[in-house]
């Protein structure tokens, strides 16, 4: 047994019920979804290890649905079609899709497929802990620490914090947040932005009101940076 878990998004009932029966049985946990939406969906709220999408799905193409699960999922996804022109596959590569698997395929083929995946993103390395003298960020432990305190944060704002300390100093415009940690069909109204920006400062900064991690970029949306101080301590470190 393992404790990953795979998402599986086809919109065939057949394929869904035989690559669950496979993969539970060898000890995966399977989440299963039917279209494009519902799998991008599905991957923003439960975080899974690994994607299987098909290519033809009924809402979107396997391609685009990939594009845009790439804006919140940095591990692997493997894709599944019956298309087997070099077209294709150059297609599904450039969508972001780590592997191709033509169907029909065989069940030791994918299986293996999916080890050789999930053991590339193993070696992978998680994002650094953030540790000064006023805020911890545990991103494995998704625990956060501001100056000696526990602090609670909701699965979104923890999702909107991390994204902003994974492009350290480099605004993340609204559009892009709201797509990633609220889903696609996101894209124009900031208030949820707004919102969970002003939670997130009221939980982690000492005033809320001049704030010292999360800046404001007017027009764009939000950044976030480690103050002068906490930069200086972390490469007295490196060196």
């Amino acid at each position: 047994m393992n404790d990953m878990t795979l998402l599986l998004v086809d919109d065939e009932p057949q394929i869904r019920r035989v690559l669950q029966t496979t993969l539970c049985e060898v000890g995966y946990g399977v989440i299963l979804a039917k279209n494009g939406k519902e799998g991008i969906d599905t991957v923003v709220r439960e975080h899974p290890d690994l994607v299987l999408l098909d290519i033809n799905l009924p809402d979107m193409s396997g391609f685009d649905a990939c594009r845009l699960i790439r804006l919140s999922f940095a591990g692997p996804v493997l894709m599944l079609t019956v298309r087997n022109s070099v077209r294709d596959k150059i297609d599904a590569l450039d969508a972001g899709a780590d592997d191709y698997i033509v169907k029909p395929f065989a069940m030791g083929e994918l299986l293996a497929r999916v080890r050789a995946a999930l053991r590339r993103s193993a070696v992978e390395e998680p994002l650094p802990r953030i540790e000064t003298s006023e805020l911890t960020i545990d991103f494995e432990m998704r625990m956060v620490n501001v100056r000696g305190n526990s602090v609670h944060l909701t699965p979104k704002e923890f999702d909107v914090l991390r994204l902003l300390v994974t492009q350290p100093g480099r605004p993340v415009t609204h559009r892009k947040m709201l797509q990633i940690v609220w889903g696609p069909e996101y894209g124009e109204e900031t208030e949820p932005v707004r919102v969970v920006i002003k939670q997130l400062r009221y939980k982690i900064e000492k005033d809320p009101a001049h704030p010292r991690f999360i800046l404001t970029e007017p027009w764009i949306g939000y950044k976030f940076q480690l103050p002068t101080d906490a930069l200086k301590k972390r490469l007295r470190r490196k060196v």
